[in-house]
């Protein structure tokens, strides 16, 4: 007994996974001081981006675990979207140009108001300036229907794809073969359909319309500036460089480690999944330790996985502000000197500033809207893999010919060279009940998930009236042979509800016929 106990534990300790995956350097940084905190963060962050790489790489090729799908293929997916909801993104486009240049022709007008009222002091009328800012204002209540409608079309846009996406989400996991979702783990699936599904959402909904809104007002204010005056409108040059360094750096890190990090959160929740269902066996096992340790270590992958995304944002946000600010002193030295050599006027210099300020909101919500999408992005292709998972099943026209359920030398392993099950052979004969008994781990459930046609043996063949269960659709499998475990949830609603599920024309004495066949039917009247 004292064998089997330690043959048990040691199954447990030498799984995947227990051993401790944080680098000594990321580890020793808690005690570092606040000087060597910053002196060593170039280093600790280079070995995050390793880390980051390797998980992005693993992600690729898992061993356990769902697939993660190109680039290629959340491209495909996005431009699908927007494909199928062509005549709201074209009025989104139309109504925010239009706003667009509603808001660049505001600063123009501004710096014609101050020209006017500087060179031509003694003829500028009360009336004639207040004409101006009329016109002015009329500008800006155009401007102000114009975004009203874009947002309202950025709204529906948004609201309709992620409605879409979602459905098309849960149709994939639905589809999944029930030995992929075991292999894969529930922590892994449970992230991909809460986290990335609600970051998907958010870059559907909200980062994909506002970057559009952005950066077409960012060019139509550009292009209103250079229109305005080119010299001063030379330190955007500048913006446009640092911009695009920033950017391109971003983009080339990001979505590995923005991968990572998602892997590093499926991996957690795993963790605790399987932490609070096998309680009772960690504690049999005498293994609470090591699974504290392995939670402990799994919490510190994420951390450093999202410290990692959150250096790579710090960056960028600071480029940002550097490109925003600096622009605006650089325009206030040219202004100086060429409006000292007669080369712009105050009203363009005026202009020139405005264009600078209202630039200010859309740039931040352009570097914004960039990052969400990385990470939507990173989501999506999470999301997706789920569609490629392959069908676990080759399916025949090959039918039934009665219910006669037969094993034959069934042998089976859920890791390789580890078989779980040895040549086991079973013959039900119709009307017959064969209850199958044994000590938890010695294999029932799995002799059960063969002969559901869940998983295929490694060895052996399970049939049911002559034809082999892996070869049959689920939708004929399920009519011949199902499989009712211990494990049991109950949707909110009415019991009816959770009877029916998703047969809604069923009537009440149907309902009452299966209650009855499950002795229920009495305890449901009282």
């Amino acid at each position: 007994m004292a064998e089997l106990f330690e043959g048990s534990a040691a199954t447990w300790v030498d799984k995947p996974g227990f051993e401790n995956r944080v680098p000594a350097d990321l580890a020793a940084a808690s005690s570092l001081g606040l000087w060597r905190l910053i002196r060593t963060y170039p280093s600790r962050q280079r070995t995050r981006r390793a880390l980051a790489q390797k998980g992005y790489d693993e992600s690729r090729h898992p061993v356990r675990g769902l697939p993660i799908a190109e680039n290629s293929s959340v491209v495909r997916f996005i431009a699908r979207m927007i494909r199928d909801r062509r005549k709201v993104a074209i009025g989104l486009v139309v109504a925010n140009c239009g706003a667009a240049i509603a808001g660049a022709a505001v600063p123009q007008m501004l710096g014609g108001i101050v020209d006017d009222v500087t060179t031509n002091v003694q003829s500028a009328t009360v009336s004639a300036v207040t004409s101006m800012v009329v016109a002015v204002l009329a500008v800006i209540l155009v401007q102000a229907v114009l975004t009203f409608v874009a947002r309202r079309l950025a709204t529906v846009f948004g609201q309709d794809a992620i409605a879409a996406a979602r459905e098309y989400v849960i149709r994939a996991i639905l589809k999944l073969p029930l030995s992929s979702v075991e292999t894969a783990s529930t922590g892994d699936l449970v992230t991909r359909v809460t986290r990335d599904v609600g970051s998907m959402g958010g870059m559907v909904r909200w980062a994909m319309p506002t970057f559009v809104i952005s950066a077409m007002t960012l060019v139509f204010m550009m292009g209103g500036m250079v229109l305005n005056s080119w010299l001063l409108a030379l330190p955007l040059v500048f913006t446009l460089v640092v911009m695009y360094i920033a950017i391109r750096r971003y983009l080339s890190t990001a979505h590995p480690g923005y991968i990572a990090e998602g892997a590093g959160y499926s991996k957690l929740n795993t963790s605790l999944t399987e932490t609070v269902e096998g309680a009772r066996t960690m504690e049999a096992l005498r293994l609470q330790s090591r699974r504290v340790a392995l939670v402990d270590n799994d919490i510190e992958m994420a951390s450093q996985y999202e410290r990692y995304t959150m250096g790579l944002r710090a960056v960028l946000f600071t480029w940002q502000g550097l490109a925003s600010l600096l622009p605006m002193a650089m325009v206030v030295v040219i202004g100086y000197f060429g409006y000292g050599n007669d080369l712009v006027t105050l009203g363009q210099i005026t202009a020139a500033t405005v264009y600078l300020q209202q630039m200010n909101g859309p740039m931040d919500r352009v570097i914004m809207t960039i990052n969400h999408m990385q990470i939507g992005a990173a989501c999506t292709s999470r999301l997706l893999g789920i569609a490629s998972v392959p069908q676990d099943r080759q399916s025949t026209s090959e039918e039934p010919e009665d219910t006669h359920l037969v094993g034959r030398d069934l042998t089976f392993a859920y890791r390789e060279g580890r078989d779980v099950l040895h040549d086991v052979t079973l013959d039900l004969r119709r009307g017959e009940r064969l209850a199958i008994v044994g000590p938890s781990g010695s294999g029932k459930s799995t002799l059960g998930r063969l002969l559901a046609g869940i998983n295929a043996p490694r060895l052996g063949v399970v049939e049911v009236g002559g034809v082999d269960v892996m070869h049959l659709p689920l939708t004929r499998l399920r009519t011949e042979v199902a499989l009712v475990t211990q494990e049991h949830h109950v949707f909110v609603g009415s019991i009816r509800d959770n009877v029916i599920l998703a047969r809604e024309d069923t009537d009440d004495d149907s309902v009452w016929d299966a209650l009855r066949t499950v002795d229920a039917a009495e305890w449901v009247a009282r």
